[in-house]
């Protein structure tokens, strides 16, 4: 099977997996906070037309009488009225949970005079399985002395982290003249459609001293990589270290991402989650983990989480079953199973290497674009040559209604190594998921009709 064949059978069942499955994932949180979730990928599924955003909300930080500092949302917009009982209880836990995923670091704050602005996301599932993705830019306002930095956050269903980070961009420059400049950038913004995938929306906006300013926002081409950034791991890792992470995360384990900035953490979860494409991690999912929920690695199903750095002794003193610690900060592995050396079949696992190290050693490779679809490549590539002949082994009934072949499918590799892997992979529950809907959906395969 070609890989162009493949991922275009994959986006059609993972656009319907996201639509009818994608609520589905082991939920391990404390009750009525809006769950953290894999959502990356989300945006290919997507109709052009939607809404840019649903909120931009205003989280300040506010001093308490016992002298500490709690987030709160000091500014919303647009505001919501008219709402039906069952809308306004969402919105309010929504609104609640916002504040804690943009200021995860605890209350130790303090007034400040220099602080370099940050740009993350973090992703929240209500309880009807609904996704909501939060850009983030956290800022220090402009002015004299001491102040307490703020954080601008677009509430969104659509996924793409790019074109996002050029919103927040013009956001952060008309903060800087008055909140009053935003919002009409913001109401513009609301009416305009979501680009399809390669196409350009224009906003017009109005800058004082500046005149009218057009600001173009284009979506990239490939749609499921737009909430990826490749080169933010590659930074931070060694290929071999990305081989054994992307291992870990094929069985469907328990990971842990260490480092200091949010953003590192937000770009380097969301890019590992994006290696598993055409699959979809359906666990518990936190790029990054507010510090009143580190609770959250005790959890004995498997989990994808980002913890910031000041927190490593807290969260190796926690009751854990084992898992993959990675310190991204020291590009290190510091706790493993042990065992993530083999799980891979050797020959796949040089391939992979071999078109990673390729790239770190191109210096014609210049674009995030490029990085992001040559590695890309590289890992659908493996799945192609693990998995391409799934097709084959669906059994197909009169009713038009399909059966998977799971010990035929396993059995028909004469790799020893791939068939060991194989036989764990199809008992996760991202492969299941996939060939739930490969069972459903009878797409002409290549030797199937």
């Amino acid at each position: 099977a070609s890989i162009g064949n493949f991922l275009r059978r994959s986006l059609r069942r993972a656009g319907r997996r996201e639509g009818k499955d994608g609520a589905s994932a082991a939920e391990n949180l404390p009750p009525q906070v809006p769950q953290g979730k894999q959502g990356e990928r989300s945006s290919v599924f997507y109709s052009a037309g939607q809404f840019f955003f649903e909120y931009l909300v205003v989280v300040s930080l506010k001093k308490m009488p016992d002298g500490h500092y709690e987030p709160k949302i000091t500014y919303q917009f647009p505001k919501r009225e008219n709402l039906l009982k069952g809308q306004k209880e969402e919105e309010e836990r929504l609104l609640q949970a916002i504040p804690l995923f943009c200021f995860p670091d605890g209350n130790n704050w303090a007034p400040i005079t220099e602080f370099t602005s940050e740009t993350f996301s973090f992703v929240l599932t209500n309880v009807d399985g609904s996704r909501k993705i939060g850009y983030c830019r956290r800022l220090l306002p402009s002015g004299r002395g001491v102040r307490l930095p703020e954080v601008f956050c677009i509430i969104s269903c659509l996924g793409c982290f790019g074109l996002f980070s050029k919103i927040l961009d013009e956001v952060e420059k008309r903060r800087q003249i008055s909140m009053a400049v935003i919002y009409p950038f913001m109401q513009g913004l609301r009416e305009s459609p979501f680009p399809a995938p390669g196409k350009t929306v224009t906003i017009k906006s109005f800058i004082p001293e500046s005149g009218t300013e057009l600001i173009e926002l284009t979506r990239p081409v490939d749609a499921h990589l737009e909430h990826v950034e490749f080169q933010a791991l590659l930074q931070r890792l060694s290929p071999h270290l990305i081989l054994h992470i992307f291992a870990s995360a094929m069985l469907e384990r328990r990971l842990i991402f260490l480092a200091e900035e949010l953003s590192v953490l937000s770009q380097c979860i969301h890019a590992v989650a994006a290696l598993l494409y055409p699959f979809t991690w359906a666990h518990t999912y936190i790029p990054v983990v507010p510090e009143c929920l580190l609770d959250t690695v005790c959890c004995p199903t498997p989990f994808m989480v980002g913890i910031q750095r000041r927190h490593l002794e807290r969260v190796l003193e926690q009751p854990m079953e084992e898992a993959l610690i990675v310190d991204l900060c020291e590009g290190k592995i510091i706790r493993a199973v042990g065992d993530e050396e083999e799980i891979l079949p050797r020959k796949l696992q040089n391939e992979m290497l071999i078109s990673l190290n390729r790239h770190n050693n191109n210096n014609n490779v210049h674009t995030s674009e490029q990085v992001n679809a040559l590695v890309s490549e590289a890992f659908v590539r493996f799945f192609v040559r693990l998995l391409g002949h799934y097709g084959s082994h669906i059994k197909w009934g009169r009713s038009g209604s399909g059966s998977f072949q799971e010990r035929a499918f396993c059995k028909a590799t004469a790799s020893k190594s791939c068939r060991r892997l194989l036989k764990k992979f199809v008992k996760t529950n991202m492969f299941s998921l996939f060939i739930e809907e490969a069972e459903k959906s009878r797409i002409p395969q290549e030797g199937n009709g």
